[in-house]
């Protein structure tokens, strides 16, 4: 029998992940990349001698029985260079002139914050055993149908997707400084407090503080693995090839149109992009009705990224084994306006005089240059952007004052540069924003109203490398059957 051709429309982590799985089970798949290289936001990039990444910074939950570890081994991505950061500080959260340190393990988490907080200690134990039941019934979102799970069927996502992640911490914390503490890694997420899910607050958040993870040489190398691996099994992986259309017959999607003129076939399809681009490439669809359509244009897209790309001197030797967020004593975590720098992740890489400073930045503040060729955008985008790394390097000065005498070259980006580069509308550093207030309207499914197109990526379920791997893992199978996956994930023996 002839295999099934799958067309899969972008190559970042997601769009990969669904090839190598669809790959792996004797599906023939092509994947389309519009850019000239694959990655995604996972793309690494060299600026003379030294090598970036886009937005991949580090990883949580990669040993055996945690969160990562299970998807990573079917994906065959344990053996790359992973670097374990500080086991004692792996997160160090700076606010005004204090520091508090984010320690591996459920234990030794709240141990280390209780030192700080004594009069804490019982809201600690609430807070991190919430997060680590969360973290522990992961592997039920892959069980098939009918399954029985201790707490039930899709227990946790069902509802804790519908639960407040702001009213939660303030009933399980009362001390102010440390809500802001527990609050401080948020440029993992948009922390906002009228719509972000309890459940993704927690996941997200459980995953580091099982372990944390950075890579040496790159995040590029997950998505070379994974396209490596695609052609081994018979794939195709094709770069600057644009989707300029999804083509349909009688309601059911049968192929793409590639670079205008190019038709390919296929018995199934597979959009790794924005719900908003992919409704674009279906303007004439007669199955996707005017609701469908409102719905996806009603969506709110999280905030974006500017990042300062820094070129130390030769011989500088500022790494850290961890990461830093640094925050004016006045931040609003929970509320970004993004017009003034008031919070910033420092960001190190092993091996290479670099560091990377990223703070939010919301699209309306580059909306003005967008309809500007890239390289082209007149003095006042320079100006506007030597602005916001001025006001970076303001924030975190007091902890790391030595930063401004080693820096040789700064080289930045904005949700422009994202929107451009990687075709990540708006350049929204998580995706679609989740509401808890309306989960069934802002966590998409898989399944679009044209019969054999789907949807994978961030814009789903879960933001962030955990959020995409399990989200390719839920694309798929709708087209295998979550009984086939499960086994060959071996889910039931992830937290054994």
């Amino acid at each position: 029998m002839k295999p099934k051709h799958v067309v899969i429309i972008g190559a970042g982590l997601g769009g990969l992940e669904c090839g190598y799985i669809l790959s792996k089970n004797g599906m023939r798949v092509t994947v389309l990349e519009h850019d000239h290289v694959v990655g995604g936001c996972l793309q690494s990039f060299r600026r003379g001698n030294t090598l970036f990444d886009t937005g991949f910074h580090y990883i949580g939950g990669l040993e055996e029985g945690q969160s990562l570890h299970g998807l990573f081994r079917y994906f065959g991505l344990l053996n790359l260079p992973w670097r374990k950061l500080d086991e004692q500080c792996f997160d160090e959260v700076v606010i005004g002139n204090r520091s508090f340190s984010f320690a591996n393990g459920h234990e030794r988490f709240r141990e280390t914050l209780t030192m700080a907080f004594p009069h804490e200690k019982e809201g600690l134990r609430r807070y991190t055993e919430v997060l680590k039941r969360v973290g522990e019934h992961l592997p039920d979102t892959f069980l098939p149908a009918g399954t029985v799970c201790k707490q039930g069927d899709n227990y946790f996502t069902d509802s804790l997707f519908a639960r407040s992640a702001y009213e939660f911490l303030c009933d399980t914390i009362h001390d102010p400084l440390l809500r802001k503490v527990l609050s401080g890694t948020s440029l993992k997420m948009e922390l906002d407090m009228d719509t972000l899910p309890l459940y993704v607050f927690a996941q997200i958040n459980n995953s580091y503080i099982q372990s944390a993870w950075r890579i040496d040489g790159g995040g590029q190398q997950l998505v070379d693995r994974l396209a490596e691996q695609i052609r081994i099994n018979g794939g195709q992986v094709l770069t600057s090839a644009t989707v300029t259309s999804i083509i349909e017959r009688e309601g059911k999607a049968i192929g793409v149109r590639v670079n205008k003129d190019e038709f390919i076939e296929a018995d199934y399809v597979i959009a790794a992009q924005h719900p908003q681009a992919v409704m674009q490439l279906l303007t004439d669809s007669p199955s996707i009705r005017k609701v469908y359509r409102r719905r996806i244009a009603s969506l709110q897209n999280s905030f974006g990224m500017f990042t300062a790309n820094i070129q130390l001197k030769d011989g500088a030797n500022m790494y850290e084994n961890k990461n830093i967020y640094v925050h004016r004593q006045n931040a609003d975590m929970w509320h970004v306006n993004g017009q003034e720098a008031e919070s910033v992740l420092v960001n190190f890489y092993h091996g290479q005089d670099a560091v990377d400073l990223l703070t939010p930045l919301r699209w309306e503040a580059v909306a003005q240059w967008s309809m500007m060729p890239q390289g082209r955008r007149g003095q006042d985008y320079v100006e506007f952007k030597e602005q916001k790394t001025e006001e970076c390097l303001r924030v975190v000065e007091n902890r790391l004052p030595q930063l401004r005498g080693m820096i040789e070259k700064v080289y930045t980006s904005t949700p422009l540069s994202y929107q451009n580069y990687t075709l990540t509308h708006h350049g929204a550093a998580f995706g679609i924003k989740k509401d808890y207030r309306s989960p069934l309207t802002t966590v998409l499914s898989p399944r679009t109203p044209l019969e054999n197109l789907y949807l994978t990526g961030q814009n789903l379920n879960l933001h962030g490398v955990l959020g995409v791997s399990m989200t390719a893992v839920l694309t798929c199978a709708e087209l295998l059957g979550m009984e086939t996956l499960a086994e060959q994930l071996d889910v039931k023996h992830w937290n054994k």
